[in-house]
């Protein structure tokens, strides 16, 4: 049995909450079991009347309505009476009781009438010292109108909003004080403002740190310093705490469990802070012995299910480790059709210091099926768009869980949906925990914009300065012909396939481009693509002038998540003009214009961590073309990357990246000059100019029909937040008129990469390069920028 701490209720509850008292049997009590020898007292009697929760009705004036009195038995009956009374009189809107044991008497206690007060109407909002923000933004912040009921506790919460909303302009020594409307019989409520100064953070420091420097903590937050003494810095004590947190969540992601992150904010003149994040970082925690796993083997076996973690014993914890363990449990599980939860234990032996046990949980559920799949948000998109990324997840099939995110995945690389933390497509299983054994499943996406009209200037040390009109629609429909004008209107028209349009003109100082290109990633919902497009080209050249107009036909199949294989073709006419009288005869002969056809096969093998900056993984393009028509001559590629991290922090960021680069070709003897190999220039040879590594001839260069090539290049990010690296790097090559190995250039030299954020992720590159080995005919040329990492 338990104390009796509410005897009363509110009085549209006096039936039950009266019929809930054991009054003599427990006032004397208080919380606990009874003991076993123990027995009730006869009666129990009062020992005191008392009221609480009033502030402008007085005591006696609701004690007037009540008849339980000092010395009277305890009785049920006559405490719900008067809570009738004390109700019905209008004094108070709430009345509940409760009864306090005394201490050394099991048969006395106190009855506490508990009111809450009747509030009144606000008639006024006053709000003293605001300066930069309205009342009508201050209303809609505290919610608060006239006419309403006054409530204390909501003023005081406004209070709370107020100062909130100063903080997050910037103002951290902003303070609000309620005058009025602290108690019901208030008519106005009045709030005393005081903004204080608009503070910047002027520096941002950390104490403490051993396990990453400044630099990489820094990383971690979001508040930020100003920039220059005049931009940005804004402070937030919110965010300020919430990076505190962060940091706290970041580091025990590493095994500091104990972490501590203390923020402090010191005022540094009128307008200026320095917030310092005082850590105390605590022992980082290792594995003591192999993840135990418990709750399988219900289902599936034991020692299977044990064989998945991969957290190794005596290693230092990480979470993103533990996180993997957990993919891999819900997957193993998962293409059984079992759902099972999967949730993390972590403890700390008393006898093993510095170290931890971690433990997963698993709750397994019986195998399911998927039953009927249904589709929300796209409004243009063609539902089977969306189907054919579905791989496994069809009505009738074993409900394979990792399918789902595998299918999320799918949709979120058509770049056709929003594809944010925030908002991304998803499929996830309705009534999941229910006993059906069909599970329907809905795929949820939200459209985005997918066409753009993008204007833009570019110039690098190949090919000069340059424009660029560039309209791409990524989900257009080739057989979506306009109904009406509203088509136009809404975005209708032409959209909704998945395809892709891209047409851009590129005209510049040296090189002018004209293209159309379209391309159908899933060809009749099949697993082969379709491209399509035609072209203008022309480039200046020492030699020559070139030209060619041409279309392009491509088939592209994925193997496997690392194998495509595609096979194309080309129509094109290549005009050669502007060839000096006395140029060799190989220049002369391909002089006008020249027909030609090339069919083509190749495959690729990818296992790059990423396409921007790859740490990990290599790639590999194997590739044949036959070139009929006027010249017909074979030519063969392969090429060749590989990516290895040679050092990383503690946290496995911040990589140092050796990056290797090959690339063989080979051509007929029949090749024309245009189609010819050349080196030199940033994507080729550092340190030499473009196409300025060629056989020659009489000073001109004539291409080779056999090239290799052959680069390292070391990768050092250099600020903390991987916006600025230096590269070092060796780059050889040869270009000869046959399959040979004579001349074999070699330069070295370093750069710089920078990554501008409102430019887009992929950097600006600058290199300088200094040839070791070369010929007399090379064209040098030491400095050489362009936008990538490497190749």
């Amino acid at each position: 049995m338990r104390a009796m701490d509410r005897f009363l209720s509110p009085p549209r509850r006096w039936a039950g909450a009266v019929a809930g008292l054991l009054l003599w049997a427990e006032a004397g009590l208080g919380q606990g079991a009874l003991p076993p020898a123990y027995s009730p007292p006869a009666k129990v009697t009062v020992a005191d009347v008392t009221v609480e929760g009033n502030s402008s009705t007085p005591s006696q004036r609701i004690l007037g309505h009540v008849k339980t009195r000092v010395g009277n038995e305890l009785s049920r009956d006559a405490v719900s009476e008067d809570v009738r009374r004390v109700t019905e009189a209008g004094l108070v809107a709430n009345v509940s009781v409760r009864t306090v044991p005394v201490a050394g008497h099991p048969d006395q206690v106190k009855v506490v009438f508990v009111v809450a007060e009747r509030a009144g109407k606000i008639q006024d909002i006053v709000y003293n010292g605001a300066k930069h923000l309205k009342p009508d933004e201050l209303n809609t912040l505290t919610g608060l109108k006239k006419g309403a009921p006054l409530i204390p506790w909501q003023n005081q919460e406004a209070c709370r909003r107020i100062s909130e909303k100063y903080w997050e302009q910037g103002r951290p020594f902003a303070q609000v004080d309620l005058v009025e409307g602290k108690n019901p019989a208030d008519t106005r409520v009045v709030f005393q403002i005081t903004e204080g100064p608009k503070v910047r953070i002027k520096d941002i420091d950390f104490t403490g740190n051993a396990f990453v420097s400044k630099g990489v903590l820094a990383t971690h937050i979001h508040s930020s310093r100003k920039v220059l003494g005049l931009f940005g810095g804004k402070f937030n004590r919110t965010l300020v705490e919430l990076d505190a947190s962060g940091l706290e969540e970041y580091y025990k992601s590493y095994g500091f469990h104990d972490v501590k992150v203390r923020p402090e904010v010191r005022r540094d003149g009128d307008d200026d802070v320095t917030v310092v994040f005082h850590l105390h970082e605590g022992p980082q925690y290792r594995v003591a012995g192999r993840p135990q796993i418990t709750g399988a083997g219900k289902e599936l076996s034991n020692e299977l299910v044990n064989a998945l973690p991969r957290l190794a014993p005596g290693a230092t914890y990480s979470q993103a480790t533990v996180d993997g363990d957990i993919g891999r449990i819900k997957e193993y599980y998962g293409l059984t059709g079992r759902d099972v939860r999967v949730r993390t234990e972590v403890f700390h032996p008393d006898d093993k210091q510095g170290f931890c046990q971690v433990q997963y949980v698993v709750e397994e559920r019986p195998p399911a099926r998927v039953g009927e799949v249904k589709i929300i948000g796209n409004d243009v998109t063609q539902e089977h768009v969306i189907r054919r990324q579905l791989e496994g997840i069809e009505p009738g099939q074993i409900l394979q869980f990792p399918a789902l995110r595998v299918a999320e995945r799918n949709l979120a690389r058509l770049n056709i949906f929003e594809a944010t933390p925030e908002k991304h497509p998803t499929v996830e299983v309705l009534d999941r925990e229910g006993d059906s054994e069909y599970k329907d499943v809905l795929v949820r996406v939200d459209e985005t914009r997918t066409g753009s009209l993008l204007f833009g200037v570019g110039v690098n040390s190949d090919a000069g300065l340059s424009g660029s009109i560039v309209f791409n629609e990524r989900n257009f429909d080739i057989t979506r012909f306009p109904t009406s004008f509203d088509d136009f209107m809404s975005g209708r028209a032409f959209r909704g396939a998945g395809q892709e349009l891209r047409v851009e003109a590129v005209p510049g100082t040296v090189a002018q481009r004209y293209s159309a290109m379209f391309r159908e990633p899933f060809l009749f919902d099949s697993p082969y693509s379709l491209t399509v497009g035609g072209y203008y080209y022309t480039r200046r050249y020492d030699e020559y002038d070139e030209s060619r107009l041409g279309a392009r036909i491509g088939l592209g199949r994925k193997l496997n998540d690392k194998w495509t294989a595609n096979v194309n073709a080309r129509v094109e006419n290549v005009s050669i003009s502007n060839v000096p009288f006395f140029a060799p005869s190989d220049f002369q002969s391909v002089l006008g214009d020249n027909f030609q056809v090339g069919l083509s096969a190749g495959v690729t093998r990818d296992t790059r961590d990423s396409f921007l900056r790859p740490t990990e993984g290599s790639q590999l393009t194997l590739s044949a073309e036959q070139i009929l028509g006027d010249h017909n001559f074979p030519i063969f590629s392969a090429d060749y990357n590989q990516y290895f991290t040679t050092y990383q922090r503690n946290d496995n960021s911040g990589r140092h990246v050796l990056a290797y680069h090959g690339n063989v070709s080979w051509a007929g003897a029949n090749t024309p000059v245009y189609e010819r190999f050349y080196a030199g220039g940033f994507r080729s040879m550092r340190g030499f100019q473009y196409r300025g590594i060629s056989p020659d001839v009489n000073g001109f260069k004539t291409g080779g029909d056999f090239m290799l090539q052959n680069s390292l290049e070391y990768q050092i990010p250099i600020l903390a937040n991987e916006h600025l690296f230096a590269v070092a790097f060796v780059d050889s090559a040869t270009v000869e008129r046959r399959l040979a190995l004579k001349d074999y250039r070699v330069s070295a030299g370093f750069g710089f990469r920078f990554v501008v954020p409102m430019l887009g992720p992929v950097p600006i590159a600058l290199d300088f390069g200094f040839p070791i080995s070369k010929t007399d005919a090379d064209k040098t040329q030491v400095f050489s920028f362009w936008l990538g990492f490497f190749h």
